[in-house]
């Protein structure tokens, strides 16, 4: 962009800010009046709002939710001809039918195979050392259980129990998926990951009675490059360079283990950890769930639990485990009843100026789009692709390049925009790891970098935008609905025409100038 451009832009900002703040009369963001409740999780919130004296925000509108379902549900923005339809649908149940829709679409899988990935350290480099081959595999598995809804029950127990070679068994991976081997570390990634307990803060025989379930795992290298194979080894001896651990297991709620010779202890663990009556499964994977969601736990963080961090609202998390066990860990029942309840269709504008609001759910929180979501999402408004590959694992890997950021199986295939906009190296599996602030050097990239400038001037899709024959109104709502799946407002259209102006040759530069300042716009970067 042009130092001459970039002044003209910036001067389109200015009107446009100006636009929004009549914006907050016409109400593009929210509908109202104010929400009454519908189902169980409404009645719990909006109960411990009135108990808290919390007005809830209004309802969002039907163009911030579709675009609010896209990325949480898909990580995808609608298309504009699918946001231009959604929001001219008249049919009352017309969000549950949405709802429905994405949690069957192919990029669920995708999206959600990502965030597992986080999780579960799908890396082939240091410091995790998967190595690609298992890497690949590892995540095929994880897509595949995400794309048949495997109860989440199940997907835990093939992990825990897994054996054979990390190529051909890739649920196996999970024991290779640390920076180191020990039981004592063993125990706190599965504490972590299936308990949301951080191990290493508990008391040093809690953490060893833990461990002791995972002492006798082998592994074995075979005359594959990188291969090994997991599994039980009952004949195996203790290192003398490690820790001490308990002759018998113990399991984190202090009951000691029944053993029966030559069984393997990790199928005793998983059949205590993912029982229902388990204390600490159900409620994790529920406490997740809602975080994801709604932007921040019942408990939280959600991978810090623990006594002196008590529920927000212990009667939402306990109805929320309730289902998720009578629905036999279906996790899509679960997203079903979150994104249907009027809670989650909140508006993002506060209502209240408690600072309890926040942590009651009084609101939709707002949220960075994620690093992998953002430049998708860049490359679909535009029709530009990126470049991902990584020369140091053996051998090299290359990704094609209509492949999108969300189905990179490999933690350690990045590129310096995903690091810039805090992608995780997947190093902890800690939700953490994942930045959400936004930094000078992102603004800048986005302001004035030839990365985002060549999108927008030569990206097949809106320079077909910008040569059809539509009207200049026509156009505009096609870059409103394309890029923050809205239409214009009344203002924002005033504004848009009078820095347009009525000269045809000026048109394309003043569009590009349109499209700069709405990529840039809080509305774009953040989930509202």
């Amino acid at each position: 962009m042009t130092k001459m451009s970039l002044m003209r832009a910036i001067t389109l900002v200015t009107a446009l800010l100006a636009a929004a703040v009549s914006a907050a009369v016409q109400k593009p963001f929210e509908r109202g009046p104010a929400p009454s409740p519908e189902g169980e999780i409404d009645k719990l919130v909006f109960s411990d709002l009135e108990r808290l004296g919390i007005e809830p925000a209004n309802m969002c509108s039907d163009a911030v939710f579709a675009r609010r379902v896209y990325l949480d549900v898909i990580g995808t923005l609608p298309t504009a001809k699918e946001a231009r339809e959604f929001i001219a649908d008249k049919a009352p149940n017309k969000r549950a039918v949405l709802i429905d829709h994405l949690l069957g679409r192919d990029e669920f899988a995708d999206y959600w195979a990502m965030k597992w990935g986080d999780l579960l350290r799908v890396k082939a480099e240091f410091p995790i050392n998967l190595w690609p081959n298992a890497a690949q595999a590892y995540h095929r598995w994880i897509y595949s259980a995400i794309k048949q809804n495997m109860p989440y029950d199940q997907f835990v127990r093939e992990m825990l129990t897994a054996t054979g070679s990390n190529f051909r068994v890739p649920q196996v991976n999970f024991y290779r998926a640390m920076q180191s081997k020990d039981p004592q570390t063993i125990a706190q990634m599965a504490a972590l990951t299936f308990m949301g307990e951080r191990a290493e803060k508990w008391p040093k025989e809690r953490l060893a009675g833990m461990a002791a379930f995972f002492s006798q795992i082998s592994y074995k290298c075979t005359g594959e490059w990188k291969e090994e194979i997991i599994c039980f080894d009952a004949d195996k001896e203790p290192d003398p360079n490690s820790p001490k651990l308990p002759s018998r297991p113990v399991f984190p709620d202090g009951v000691r283990a029944s053993i029966i010779s030559n069984k393997d202890p990790r199928q005793i663990f998983a059949d205590w950890l993912i029982n229902p009556k388990n204390e600490w499964f159900t409620r994790n994977i529920a406490n997740r769930v809602w975080s994801w969601l709604l932007g921040r736990g019942i408990i939280h963080e959600p991978d810090d639990i623990h006594p002196d961090n008590p529920p927000s609202n212990p009667k939402l998390l306990a109805y929320l485990e309730s289902e998720l066990i009578s629905a036999n860990y279906d996790l899509k029942h679960l997203y079903r009843l979150i994104l249907n309840s009027n809670t989650y269709q909140l508006s993002c504008i506060p209502a209240s100026n408690k600072p309890e609001a926040e942590a009651h759910f009084a609101f939709y929180p707002l949220r960075r789009i994620e690093a992998e979501v953002l430049i998708d999402a860049l490359n679909q408004i535009t029709g530009s692709t990126d470049k991902y590959s990584s020369a140091v694992p053996e051998p090299f890997t290359f990704i094609p390049e209509e492949q999108r950021a969300i189905e990179l199986a490999d933690g350690s295939i990045t590129s310096s925009f995903l690091e810039m906009f805090g992608r995780p190296p997947r190093d902890t599996g800690l939700e953490s790891e994942r930045s959400s602030r936004p930094t000078a050097d992102q603004s800048l990239h986005m302001l004035n970098s030839s990365h985002i400038q060549k999108k927008i001037e030569q990206g097949p899709k809106l320079r077909s935008l910008l040569q059809g024959r539509q009207t200049a109104a026509e156009t505009i709502n096609g870059i409103y609905l394309t890029i923050i799946s809205r239409f214009p407002t009344e203002d924002e259209g005033k504004a848009i025409a009078v820095y347009t102006g009525p000269d045809r040759t000026q048109r394309r530069e003043a569009v590009i100038d349109l499209i700069w300042a709405l990529i840039n716009s809080p509305e774009f970067l953040y989930r509202h």
